[in-house]
């Protein structure tokens, strides 16, 4: 028997995966080059350091994710190079109480700011119409 083909039977767990990889994984972006523009504009940071995409991600690393208007402050608690299920994505970190109070109080001063508004039920009829367009003529003289 020879040395090669004695190699260890190792489960797939793989110490480190690519930023852009993993967080394609653990299901923050939808597509991998959206992760990776993510990265590169400055939206994922690394224990405070901006990382490249291609910088390997290891268990315990503190991560901060920018998306829309959530913040994510996540440590990371498993690996990752394919996509699964969200139960198993959700596995792959863990999210800080203060982090999780804090989007969840952002997200309600969002929806307190668009109460207020109600979208029309319908088409604006011919009279409402022609008077928008009046509305929109004062302005031009």
């Amino acid at each position: 028997m020879t040395r090669a083909s004695a190699a260890p039977a190792v489960a797939d767990a793989p110490t480190s995966v690519r930023l852009d990889l993993w967080l394609w994984a653990a299901r923050f972006f939808r597509t991998r080059s959206i992760a990776r523009q993510a990265v590169e504009n400055g939206k994922v940071a690394i224990g405070g350091e901006r990382p490249k995409p291609s910088r390997a991600v290891r268990v315990g690393d503190a991560l901060r994710i920018e998306r829309g208007e959530e913040a994510f402050e996540i440590e990371v608690m498993g690996l990752s190079d394919t996509r699964g299920p969200a139960s198993v994505a959700r596995l792959l970190y863990s999210e800080s109480e203060a982090s999780r109070q804090a989007r969840e109080a952002r997200l309600a001063e969002l929806r307190a700011q668009r109460a207020g508004y109600s979208a029309p039920e319908t088409r604006p009829d011919k009279r409402a119409r022609r008077l928008i367009r009046a509305l929109g003529d004062i302005d031009a003289s």
